[in-house]
């Protein structure tokens, strides 16, 4: 029979490269959302902690001599996420798809996901690094780290720092993972590692502190997963920075994430350049001249629609009559957007006095814009709103220039034909 021991043996302290182990189930516990975690007496299943997330893996029951068959306790269970308990210092192992009750405790046999865990390794270890080099060169300590699915980051205490800053620290750090330097572990009390000068010590200390060493480049107590030799890191890139309250943040990947990232890189700035039947190095240049050109071509295009607008605008008051003191022009143009009817309604109210444009569009989203010249007693806003509510649209303005949104194109017509009536209600009443 197994006796339960009150805290997890952690046996990642010691080896991060253990991914597989035989230990005792002790307990389940039912978390609060209604998932199921075991207990052991031993891990090597890390849990999410000090910037690093948990592990992943497997836990299978095995068979003691004189208990029954392994396979009649229980098949493989996934592991799907670890917790650290700290009320009473055990790892929670949440499990998937356990149906039967157990009488424990058992026998068990745990599997660690073992390419996550190599890839927290890297990014772990090439975070002491990096926050080595950044004290170092720039006297820039890290506040806070943290380890996501696709990159990693650090905040450092920095008011700035250049591209050519952050490129000096990624060749700086790359040279010592090319040095193959070691990474080793120590125990010390607190004390012990203030005297020795160790970078970062928890505010929480305990009695005995878990260092990291990066020989001759960085000491630092932490609870993470690391590789043995910075060569094992495989390569820091830094990806980018940007300003955070508590000063830069650096945006940084390790090892086979820096190989997919850069392999996929590759191929995306490739297949630009195909398209641009030039070097891939040559993208950004033609990239920013299909943009320069894109400008001039949209200029080119505003010109001449500003001109067929003043154009229409000239046949649209020669043919519309005075009535009332005023020219009303109601056009709906069902092929132009809001741009070009604002832009045509604005051209007829400043061609002249006392004219009244009512205009619609029917591109894009269906729209109305109703305008005056300068200082009529119209008010475009007020009529507009009135027209545009009526059918569940939205819009606003002024008593010169309104404009709004109507469910359909199809709406238009009526509602210009309204409120061209409106407007002429408004003159004759006046006149």
């Amino acid at each position: 029979m197994i006796s339960p021991t009150n805290m997890t043996e952690r046996l990642y302290y010691k080896n991060s490269f253990q991914f597989d182990f035989i230990a005792a189930a002790e307990t389940l516990r039912e978390l609060a959302d209604g998932r199921r975690a075991l207990v052991l007496d031993r891990t090597a299943f890390y849990p999410t902690s000090g910037g690093q997330p948990f592990d992943t893996g497997w836990i299978e029951f095995v068979a003691a001599e004189g208990d029954a068959p392994a396979s009649l306790l229980s098949p493989k269970l996934r592991v799907s996420e670890v917790i650290e308990d700290e009320a009473d210092g055990s790892i929670l192992h949440v499990v998937e798809r356990l149906a039967s009750p157990l009488e424990l405790p058992l026998r068990v046999r745990g599997f660690i996901d073992v390419p996550r865990r190599q890839d927290h390794m890297q990014q772990h270890s090439g975070q002491h690094v990096l926050s080595a080099v950044m004290l170092k060169l720039f006297n820039a300590p890290t506040v806070s780290f943290h380890l996501g699915e696709e990159s990693c980051t650090i905040d450092l205490e920095i008011p700035s720092l250049s591209a050519a800053q952050l490129a000096q620290a990624e060749q700086h750090a790359n040279q010592i993972v090319w040095e193959d330097r070691q990474v080793l572990m120590h125990e010390a009390t607190p004390e012990q590692a203030r005297k020795v000068g160790v970078r970062k010590i928890p505010e929480t200390a305990r009695e005995r502190l878990r260092l990291i060493e990066v020989r001759g480049v960085d000491l630092c107590a932490c609870g993470g997963t690391h590789v043995l030799t910075t060569g094992q890191i495989g390569n820091i890139q830094l990806r980018k920075m940007e300003k955070v309250k508590q000063g830069i943040r650096v945006e940084f990947i390790c090892g086979v994430r820096a190989l997919r990232y850069a392999r996929k890189d590759y191929e995306v700035l490739s297949e630009a350049a195909a398209l641009y039947s030039s070097h891939l190095w040559d993208v950004p240049a033609q990239s920013q001249k299909l943009i320069d050109s894109d400008k001039a071509a949209q200029k080119h295009q505003q010109k001449l629609l500003a001109e067929i607008a003043e154009l229409s605008a000239r046949q649209a008051l020669a043919r519309t009559p005075v009535e009332g003191g005023r020219r009303i022009i109601a056009e709906y143009f069902a092929d132009r957007d809001l741009g070009y009817v604002k832009l045509f309604a604005q051209k007829l109210v400043a061609s002249g006095a006392n004219v009244v444009a009512l205009v619609g569009a029917g591109q894009g989203t269906p729209a109305l814009v109703f305008a005056q010249s300068p200082g009529g007693s119209f008010d475009a806003g007020a009529q507009l709103m009135a027209i545009v509510s009526s059918v569940g649209g939205r819009g606003g303005g002024t008593r010169d220039l309104a404009q709004g949104g109507v469910p359909s194109a199809e709406l238009i017509p009526k509602l210009l034909a309204r409120a061209l009536q409106a407007a002429r209600s408004l003159s004759n009443a006046q006149g």
